[in-house]
Formats: structure tokens, C-alpha cells, sequence
């Protein structure tokens, strides 16, 4: 059976690399979504976060400069939809890698998080 993983990451990004490179070496066919080209969509990234027990809130790169210029804040009390809404138009935000593994989905820092949904 082969063993089939999805990864949205930027390959800029060292743990995205790291994340990748694991899968790989694990026998792991991997789609890779580069999210900065190919945002998922809002009914998408919900999913990648419920499966992650995760809010899109907690997704969100705060020390990312674009979260200040767009006059975000952590005190902010927008809604998950709010939130999510912000991730697909701002994909520069979205906390990378997200692995996907069947129905498995875990952020890739540190990259060997990706080794507790094989």
C-alpha cells in the first residue's frame, strides 16, 4: 500500500524542508502544496485545523510583519470565520508545514512532529 502524505509549506522555509525531507525518507509519495501559490480554501484550512485540534487563530504567525501592518492584534476577538477569512486572503500568515497524513494533520515544528502521525 502506498503511503501518501500532503505537506502545505513554503520550500523556502528550513522546518518545511525538514518536514519534507522526513516524509521522504519514510517512504512517504508527497503532494506538495505551496500555499503562498495555492492558499487552501477557507472549508479547507477549517478542516486542516479541526483535525489539528487547533483554532485558525493559532495558526497565525503574530511576529510576522504583514500581522501588524494589517492591524492585527493577539487581544483581537474576531471569530474563527473572521480568522479563517484572514488566513486565505493572507496565506503569508498560515504557520507552516501542516502535514497531512489520511486523516492526520499536525504542524510540522519541530519538523519530527510529522513522525507521530506515520
Amino acid at each position: 500500500m502506498e503511503k501518501q502524505a500532503i505537506i502545505y509549506h513554503n520550500p523556502r522555509c528550513s522546518k518545511s524542508r525538514k518536514s519534507l525531507e522526513i516524509l521522504l525518507e519514510n517512504g512517504y509519495t508527497v503532494n506538495e502544496v505551496k500555499y503562498l501559490e495555492t492558499p487552501p480554501s477557507k472549508i479547507e484550512l477549517a478542516d486542516l485545523c479541526d483535525k489539528m485540534g487547533k483554532t485558525p487563530f493559532e495558526i497565525i504567525r503574530t511576529g510576522e510583519s504583514l500581522f501588524k501592518e494589517l492591524g492585527l492584534s493577539k487581544m483581537n476577538d474576531k471569530s474563527t470565520d473572521e480568522w479563517l477569512e484572514i488566513l486565505v486572503t493572507h496565506p503569508k500568515l498560515i504557520e507552516r508545514p501542516i502535514v497531512k497524513i489520511g486523516n492526520k494533520v499536525i504542524m510540522g515544528r519541530p519538523p519530527e512532529n510529522v513522525l507521530t502521525i506515520m
